[in-house]
């Protein structure tokens, strides 16, 4: 652990000085400062705050495709998940989770090297800020703004290389290492109860300090006391907190209104009103190939897109009304009358040419599958467009299915499921009516519809403890056959991230 958390320390000289897009991280680009002048005045300070955000948009591991918090929403909430299908047979040992018993997998390192690299620097931050020169209420806000991203890092980690919290023993069971200081002492896994108690902590002190600071960002690509709210939500219903996810769900959602049929349509690559944190991107400031664009967004000129477009499962999109906008952003080989490889699902010219006439952006190069999206696109190429972190929408589904396993009235929970889709406009025609156990799938059904594609897929179906299944083209389905299996949730390490060699390797106190 020792060289793992030093490289994360260390990354916080690096990045909060980088050169940024001035409409975002306006500062000096110099590549290297010292501690002492990073913490020297609340000003430099606040560069170390934009240091984090910039870590969730790098290049990773001199390996193609890691790239920051894309690579979580792609590689683990996707790929692994229920309802993303990608003809990317050469993927199976990602999607089936093969590695994940295998503690010298990259993909079992990646996340823990990731996010250890945001705590060191979270950590740096709030350590240091309360000496440095500056009114109270700047030091305050950073302060929180550190502890937030380090809770957040700490909500992912937990829900990768811990137990669901169902199967824990109440979180007695090993999950991470807990740090919170900028030392490289060995020091054992903690409780999956403990790294909750850390990031509820966490919480609790950020928005203290932000209540008391009375200050706000001044845009999207910053934490502030909404973003707090959401990792709150998020983290409580993983730990099947449901009172508090109900209660910070709802205070997140608070001053981000539903987006509109035609915001929705619009390509998921830049902020709107729904949005609640997101990662900035920018021509200028491209990682190229290495981006979550270039390996989802329908637009994008990079091979593994055009060759191999991402679509919805065939199951899920069936349930989608006829009259949900949403239906409407994948490529159905029914209505279109098109045709389509019955073994693979790859189109002909001619599907080729009528996707190319109702999304003019697409590549002419590049492959029509049945049932591909046209949910996430890009705003330059070959992958540049920001990337959503928290949405409004998955605080009105946290909060519906809060209520729900409160036991609270079933017309609670309708009028949730109410104001996400017919309220919001997504279909005008939806009513909610269900009850019992029937409410519960419908949530969970429209937890998929909503979401697809932006990394829930896989933490939802672990959570619930719901088996993966995925059909091949010949069992009535949309998934290549290496991919298409069934896997429970008593499999595959029971969906958790072995404990990486390369922490195990350098940290004595863990066997």
């Amino acid at each position: 652990m020792k060289l793992l958390y030093k490289l994360g320390v260390l990354t916080l000289a690096a990045t909060m000085m980088m050169s940024c897009s001035k409409d975002y991280l306006d500062t000096v680009p110099t590549y290297a400062v010292s501690p002492s002048t990073a913490f020297e005045t609340t000003e430099s300070a606040k560069l170390a705050i934009n240091g984090l955000s910039r870590l969730m948009k790098m290049q990773y591991l001199s390996s193609q495709g890691f790239n920051g918090e894309g690579t979580i929403k792609m590689y683990y909430g996707n790929y692994s998940g229920n309802h993303f299908s990608s003809p990317l047979t050469g993927w199976t040992l990602l999607t089936n989770m093969d590695y994940f018993a295998t503690n010298t997998s990259t993909y079992t390192y990646y996340p823990w090297y990731y996010y250890y690299k945001i705590i060191g620097d979270a950590n740096a931050i709030v350590l240091n800020i309360d000496a440095a020169s500056g009114t109270q209420v700047e030091k305050d806000f950073i302060k929180a703004q550190a502890l937030t991203f380090r809770a957040y890092a700490y909500t992912m980690l937990v829900q990768l290389y811990g137990d669901r919290w169902s199967d824990s023993n109440n979180g007695t069971t090993d999950a991470v290492v807990i740090r919170v200081n900028p030392t490289f002492e060995d020091l054992p896994l903690s409780s999956l109860a403990s790294a909750y108690e850390l990031i509820y902590g966490d919480l609790n002190t950020a928005i203290d300090l932000y209540e008391k600071s009375a200050l706000d960002r001044n845009n999207n690509y910053s934490v502030n006391i909404d973003v707090a709210y959401a990792t709150y939500a998020r983290a409580a219903l993983t730990k099947e907190d449901y009172v508090n996810a109900e209660k910070y769900a709802k205070l997140a959602r608070t001053n981000y209104g539903l987006m509109s049929a035609t915001e929705y349509k619009a390509g998921f690559s830049n902020p709107n009103k729904e949005w609640i944190w997101s990662i900035y991107d920018a021509l200028d400031e491209t990682i190229y190939f290495y981006s979550y664009q270039s390996y989802i967004a329908y637009n994008s000129t990079a091979s593994g897109v055009r060759s191999s477009p991402k679509s919805i499962s065939k199951e899920l999109y069936n349930t989608i009304p006829a009259t949900d906008i949403r239906k409407k952003l994948f490529l159905d080989p029914v209505s279109t009358g098109l045709t389509f490889n019955a073994n693979t699902g790859a189109g002909n010219a001619a599907a080729l040419a009528y996707i190319r006439s109702q999304y003019s952006d697409i590549p002419s190069n590049a492959t029509a599958y049945a049932y591909m999206q046209f949910k996430i696109k890009a705003n330059e190429m070959p992958g540049v467009g920001h990337t959503n972190n928290f949405r409004s929408s998955e605080m009105v589904l946290i909060e519906a299915e809060a209520k729900y396993k409160q036991n609270k009235p079933a017309s609670e929970v309708q009028a949730l499921m109410n104001t996400l889709t017919r309220d919001s406009g997504r279909d005008p025609n939806y009513n909610c009516t269900a009850t019992g156990a029937s409410l519960f799938s419908e949530i969970k059904k429209y937890r998929g519809i909503e979401l697809w594609g932006e990394g829930f897929d896989f933490f939802d179906m672990k959570r619930w403890g719901d088996p993966i299944v995925r059909k091949s083209f010949a069992n009535g389905g949309n998934f290549q056959t290496p991919l298409a299996v069934t896997i429970q949730p008593t499999e595959k390490n029971k969906w958790k991230l072995v404990t990486p060699a390369r922490e195990t390797d350098y940290n004595s106190l863990i066997n």
